[in-house]
């Protein structure tokens, strides 16, 4: 399992890049594997598969493996955060075969870590990340996840915040955010983070448009001290209050 990063071939990580050379097959969603460098695809077997093509994939990467081919397995991002990770572990649970295929996880620069290092420093606090996917978590959950993080004050950054099939998800999610939070907690929004098209937009939680995000975006919700430093979003994490910054 190797993770990709933001996008940048620059911050793909050096022991993924080493993944990838030493693998003989690689698979993935195709709009991942674009971003992988195309040296690192030469003379490989590649499997790729579309949107909703998941269990296809990993199923294609275990028989490989099985087969005695080193196969790396690529996610945009970290594999373990909304990745590819656990559902292939779950696969080879499922198939009994933990014992007979070496599972291994490479780390990758999350998106979220991308996204927020472009806005500021949006996370430099406690944290929550919530997908507003609801193709396999049911909406009624993800409110549940929404309405305790906001309710605790929890930074927020959301995945897959919105689809042409969900165009009304994130609508909904900042509506039990701004229960919790001031019309004027900054919220953020990261296309395409480190990757041709990329925007950077903030807005205050009161004028934040939900049509700015798409699947490609990540929105980071200020908590109550987040406050704009400049450009940038910024969250203390309260040095201000023990020491003397000046």
């Amino acid at each position: 399992m190797v993770g990709l990063g933001p996008g940048d071939a620059s911050l793909l990580a050096p022991l993924a890049r080493t993944a990838l050379e030493r693998a003989a097959v690689v698979a993935g969603y195709s709009t991942y594997l674009d971003l992988v460098p195309p040296e690192l695809l030469a003379g490989k077997e590649v499997v790729a598969t579309g949107m909703m093509g998941e269990v296809e994939r990993c199923a294609l990467a275990v028989e490989s493996a099985l087969a005695g081919r080193d196969t790396a397995v690529v996610s945009g991002g970290d594999s373990g955060v909304y990745g590819m990770a656990g559902l292939v572990l779950e696969m080879l649970e499922t198939r009994r075969l933990l014992d007979r295929v070496d599972f291994e996880v490479v780390p990758g620069i999350p998106a979220v870590i991308g996204a927020a290092a472009l806005l500021g420093a949006p996370l430099t606090h406690d944290f929550a990340c919530v997908s507003l996917s609801d193709l396999l978590t049911p909406w009624e959950v993800i409110e549940k996840r929404l309405e305790a993080a906001a309710s605790a004050d929890f930074v927020l950054a959301l995945y897959n915040p919105r689809s042409r099939r969900r165009s009304g998800l994130l609508e909904r999610a900042l509506a039990i955010v701004a229960r919790h939070r001031a019309p004027e907690t900054p919220v953020g929004f990261v296309r395409q983070a480190w990757r041709e098209g990329q925007n950077v937009r903030v807005a205050t939680l009161g004028e934040a448009d939900p049509a700015w995000a798409d699947m490609l975006t990540i929105v980071v919700v200020g908590n109550a001290s987040t406050r704009m430093a400049g450009e940038k979003m910024l969250t203390p994490r309260g040095y201000a209050g023990k020491y003397g910054l000046e």
